[in-house]
């Protein structure tokens, strides 16, 4: 071969090399591109949900939120939860709301920027446990998810719930197990975060035997003895009681374990037992086809994302940890069969990490069909991301916070607990006690005033389980007993939930305790969902107002 020839294979071969790295320069650059458009979408998401909350921070509490925030306005007393306030719930979520009023104030406004702090907080944990697993697009999806279902108003999410609070611990506890080392020291804190989780409501019981059964297989993957495995395992438990230990402690100090024990042990098992397993499949569909009707692309993206978490090989290392993840979330929700749908807030994580498989998976295959076609997965997941969006634009964009609560709780009396408790805060002095019959708690925290019992919720004497009788009666004598300035009787079913075979001994009571001590001093008449008439205090013959189904009477004590 002649010297020319050579030289035109070497002046070819270079351009070869050229053109092939300019290609390669043009991947990295495609590919870079798609990760700054996943990056994009995230921040308009994570951007538009925040100011959606912050749209809607003046929403009134409901009544959970004004148990929570009773209970921890108390504690800013110094007064331990179960004394003035009984319910089955761990304390922790009460902890959590007298933290968020210590810093922000004792106002929905400050308890529903708490509740934003701890969304975004969550979302960010959703995405660091997504991206150690599969990829930094999946964890970007996962949040994105995540940050768009818990908002919506299908799973109550502008309510500080205690489910709110439970996922952001147990989160916690699971990215710190992903850890790709795992000494012993960071397998007690993952505990704790587990047990902190415990805290703020029984279900997280079911996160704490994820995390104790993928521990044993991490363990078990890394060879380790048995002996060993075992004794690591015993630390995790171990560490995930200390929280509640910790407290029990506490309560036993401040003289209200026995209260304690009897509400979260006790009746909290009469409750459990009080929807049978037959009818839970009815109860389930009913609820999720309300929770779902929103956001339903989106749960059928992670419906997808199941399938290809057993059959892509890309990300078979996640499977066992997203398989088991969302049968524990799963069975977090079943707990007592109730399927409320702030429940559903339990499995919202683990649907999120299945939308990343599906992202991930979907982003590899079109990778090997087509640079241009990994904009397949991004159109779709942006689309079913905007669908959700779009379909409660009036409750996220367009209704103000007091339209929201009547549009999302009906003929509930949220938005009127605020103007009563102004009347029963100004017409009473610090040391006055009220009583709310109903279960309204929500007014005791708004007029910053003590409850003249215990009883916060009425749902426990209206249910049929054998303490409903003794909890009537010992309501009955802590209300006699305190003598309360001011006694609220809230006339809406939804505040007694009466059944057919529920005690009637405390409408009795009512109403001879009413007649011999007290005379009719307001009304409030939820007319319609667009109004409501306050007669406070009333100055109109009752006999000419038409009452509505959903009403609350006012009456003061005239016997000192």
């Amino acid at each position: 071969m002649g010297e020319g020839a050579t030289q035109k294979i070497d002046v070819f071969a270079k351009r070869i090399d050229a053109v092939c790295r300019s290609m390669k320069v043009h991947i990295r650059d495609f590919e870079h591109g798609m990760q700054l458009c996943w990056w994009v979408l995230l921040a308009v998401v994570i951007g538009l949900i925040v100011l959606i909350r912050i749209r809607l921070l003046a929403i009134p509490l409901e009544r959970d939120e004004g148990e929570y925030a009773y209970a921890g306005q108390l504690m800013l007393q110094g007064i331990p939860p179960y004394r003035l306030a009984y319910n089955m719930k761990f304390p922790g979520v009460y902890a959590a709301y007298a933290l968020i009023m210590s810093m922000f104030g004792q106002t929905s406004v400050g308890i529903h920027l708490g509740l934003l702090i701890v969304n975004v907080a969550t979302m960010v944990v959703i995405f660091l446990i997504a991206r150690r697993l599969i990829s930094s697009t999946a964890g970007i999806a996962a949040a994105a998810s995540y940050a768009v279902l818990s908002v919506s108003s299908a799973v109550l999410g502008f309510a500080a719930h205690a489910s709110h609070f439970v996922m952001l611990p147990a989160l916690l506890g699971v990215l710190v197990l992903l850890k790709p080392v795992l000494p012993k020291k960071m397998v007690f804190v993952s505990g704790t975060l587990f047990g902190a989780a415990l805290l703020m409501k029984q279900q997280a019981i079911f996160f704490i035997c994820f995390g104790a059964v993928y521990l044993l297989f991490r363990d078990w993957r890394s060879k380790l003895g048995f002996s060993q495995m075992l004794l690591r395992n015993a630390l995790f438990i171990a560490a995930t009681a200390l929280p509640l230990a910790g407290v029990c402690f506490w309560l036993w100090r401040g003289g209200v374990l026995s209260k304690f024990w009897f509400w979260t042990v006790l009746y909290a098992r009469e409750y459990a037992r009080l929807i049978p397993m037959s009818q839970a499949p009815r109860i389930f569909f009913q609820q999720f086809g309300d929770v779902i009707r929103f956001g339903w692309p989106l749960w059928l993206l992670a419906a997808l994302g199941m399938i290809a978490s057993l059959f892509d090989k890309t990300i078979r290392n996640a499977t066992f940890f997203i398989l088991t993840f969302v049968v524990f979330s799963g069975l977090a929700l079943c707990s007592g069969f109730y399927f409320r749908q702030h429940y559903f807030i339990f499995v919202l994580p683990a649907i999120c990490f299945l939308m990343g498989v599906l992202v991930a998976s979907a982003s590899n295959f079109c990778s090997q069909l087509a640079r241009p076609a990994l904009l397949l997965p991004l159109g779709i997941f942006g689309a079913a991301i905007s669908f959700a969006l779009f379909a409660e634009r009036e409750t996220l964009l367009l209704q103000r916070p007091l339209d929201v609560s009547r549009t999302i709780y009906g003929g509930n009396p949220f938005p009127e607990a605020i103007r009563v408790a102004q009347y029963l805060r100004e017409h009473t002095n610090p040391t006055d006690t009220i009583a709310v019959l109903g279960s309204e708690p929500e007014i005791c925290f708004y007029a910053h005033r003590h409850s003249a019992t215990g009883y916060i919720y009425m749902y426990g004497l209206m249910e049929p389980q054998r303490f409903a009788g003794r909890m009537q009666r010992e309501m009955m004598r802590e209300i006699e007993a305190a003598r309360p300035k001011y006694l609220v009787i809230v006339a809406v079913a939804t505040s007694w939930l009466k059944r057919p075979n529920s005690e009637t001994e405390i409408f009795k009571w009512i109403h001879r305790y009413t007649a011999e001590d007290f005379r009719f001093d307001g009304l409030v008449n939820i007319v319609s969902r667009k109004g409501t008439d306050y007669y406070l205090p009333l100055s109109v013959d009752l006999k000419t107002i038409h009452l509505s189904p959903y009403y609350l009477l006012i009456f003061e004590r005239t016997k000192t």
